[in-house]
């Protein structure tokens, strides 16, 4: 189907036209459906990076209930605190009893700004002046939420809480809730289908707060060009990176607790919630595929509806100019109505074209019949001039009217043979003058030169096409030079004595006619110098240029002449 695509000039060839207007067409819709592809290719990353942040929120979910609680039993004490911490008695039982109640908390107590805790849900007092925990409360001048690997008083890994008591608006105090961190830790989600390589808890100032898995193995998965500092703030956030060891990670952040603690997990690159189905990746190339589907179907449709047809056609138009012959069946009738129109229109002007090229042969043979008649009628009445002439001859009452009447017959038979060539030969318009010039030399030598007289002959003839009018001063030139080479040539001598003619094509459209004889005869008298005038006003007439060599043994008449390869222009006289 595709071999006549391939086989022209693609660039010109009608269907690469057609396919590529067909292009530009779809262009518009083939970028609305670019653009599309592209807002579902985002829409399929949104969803999978909050399948992240939602794998995260579950994931963290337990802790993140206990440090919210914690955060808001801390604020909620506060205020009961504030109303018995005078009573410090009374204050520890109070706490002690809430803490027996939420076995979470290990340790629930009043620090006053000095750093000394009075009221606890423990017995006695403590000194928290040193604790960087209670430094950082103060410094913040506002919640807080700590991490300490040995606590003060549990002497185990917690997490702190401190919540600031107010009076008048001013601190007077901090409510501090400590959480077991083990506990925290097994608080995580057993129901996760897809479980990251690491959860780490941390807290607005980057420091690590509960990590699921081995400290250093969660310490080998945090970011490499981000410091946990650099993770805090309001949104969720999804980003691809390195870990510290140089791995690709995905890495999902989501605050638990508005700009103070925020939980981290960490996937690998190929986790299935970041992989989107097989139809948002096909999406990505339908566009693709229905533009290339699109010009197959239109290339396939306009070689089977008018290419091939084309081409049979334009097959039918070269045989028909290389030999003349028309389609012996027609195209079916199942072919579309403009090529079969076109087609009725080739087979009518081709007929049309035969037959005026019939009539055309037909005139031109009549054409060339007549002259050929012509030319043989020509012929025949110079040869009875001639034989009326011979008559005349026969009654001359002296030699030298017998001679001028010969002379005069030798220019007649000399125009009778041109008109002899011109009928006997195939074309109309040209005669070989290697053939004329063999018959008109023949028939002088026949007369002027008698038996025994010693003279060589030599010719040669190149094969010269001459026209009708240089063919008549052509043959009447040789005519009267043969004649003068016989009257001056020396006849009867023992030996040397030689005659030369050849006609030689030296170029393309110049030829060279030489007669050469040897001198020393002796002519007969009464010359009047007529043949040597005859003989250059017909080189005058073909346009050559005459030499005449006359030293040494020899006379040599050489006439080199024009041979246009065009016929002259013909005039309708």
């Amino acid at each position: 189907m595709t071999s006549g695509f391939l086989s022209t000039k693609l660039f010109g060839g009608l269907a690469f036209r057609v396919l590529l207007f067909l292009s530009l067409a779809l262009l518009p819709i083939g970028l609305i459906a670019v653009m599309q592809n592209r807002e579902i290719a985002d829409q399929s990353q949104t969803t999978a990076e909050l399948s992240l942040i939602g794998a995260t929120e579950q994931a963290v979910q337990g802790e993140r209930g206990a440090i919210q609680e914690a955060i808001g039993a801390a604020q909620a004490l506060a205020t009961i605190v504030d109303l018995v911490r005078a009573d410090a008695e009374e204050c520890s039982k109070f706490l002690r009893s809430y803490q027996k109640d939420n076995p979470l908390y290990r340790t629930v107590g009043l620090v006053e700004m000095n750093g000394i805790m009075q009221c606890s849900s423990l017995e006695g007092s403590f000194d928290f002046s040193s604790s960087p925990g209670f430094e950082r409360a103060v410094a913040e001048d506002g919640l807080t939420v700590t991490f300490s690997e040995r606590g003060p008083v549990s002497n185990v890994a917690v997490v702190l809480v401190n919540v600031p008591v107010r009076k008048d608006g001013e601190i007077t105090g901090f409510l501090t809730i400590s959480i077991d961190k083990q506990m925290l830790k097994e608080m995580v989600s057993s129901e996760l289908a897809n479980k990251p390589r690491a959860i780490v808890t941390y807290n607005a100032s980057g420091q690590v707060l509960i990590t699921h898995q081995e400290p250093e193995v969660s310490q080998a998965e945090l970011p490499a060009n981000y410091s946990l500092a650099q993770l805090t703030g309001t949104e969720r956030q999804v980003f691809e990176g390195s870990n510290v060891q140089g791995a690709p990670r995905v890495f999902a952040v989501t605050p638990i607790v508005p700009q103070k603690v925020f939980s981290m997990t960490v996937w690998d690159t190929d986790t299935p919630l970041l992989q989107t189905d097989f139809t948002g990746r096909l999406s990505a190339i339908l566009p693709f595929v229905m533009w290339g589907a699109s010009l197959v179907v239109a290339f396939w449709a306009l070689n089977r509806l008018a290419i091939r047809h084309i081409r049979a056609l334009g097959r039918q138009m070269r045989h028909f100019a290389l030999n003349r012959t028309l389609p012996r069946k027609t195209m079916a009738e199942n072919v579309p109505q403009e090529i079969l129109a076109m087609e009725n229109a080739f087979l009518s002007m081709a007929d049309s074209i035969m037959r005026d090229e019939a009539r055309l042969e037909d005139s031109l043979r009549e054409k060339n019949i007549l002259l050929k008649e012509v030319h043989h009628r020509v012929k025949n009445n110079l040869q009875l001039i001639s034989s009326i002439m011979n008559m005349q001859i026969r009654q001359a009452p002296t030699e030298a009217n017998r001679l001028v009447l010969q002379r005069l017959q030798d220019r007649i038979l000399s125009l009778a043979t041109v008109h002899k060539s011109l009928y006997q030969g195939d074309e109309m318009t040209r005669v070989d003058g290697s053939v004329l010039l063999k018959e008109i030399v023949a028939r002088n030598l026949a007369v002027g030169l008698s038996q025994g007289s010693g003279v060589e002959v030599s010719e040669t003839y190149d094969s010269v096409m001459i026209g009708p009018d240089d063919a008549a001063p052509l043959t009447l030139l040789v005519s009267e030079a043969m004649t003068n080479a016989l009257k001056h040539v020396p006849q009867g001598a023992p030996e040397g004595a030689r005659i030369k003619v050849s006609l030689e094509k030296v170029e393309a459209e110049r030829a060279v006619l030489s007669i050469s004889n040897t001198s020393g005869g002796t002519p007969p008298d009464g010359g009047t110098g007529l043949g040597s005038r005859l003989i250059q006003a017909f080189a005058r007439q073909l346009n050559g240029e005459l030499e005449v060599d006359e030293g040494g043994e020899d006379y040599t008449l050489r006439l080199s002449f024009p041979v246009p390869l065009a016929d002259k222009e013909t005039y309708d006289y």
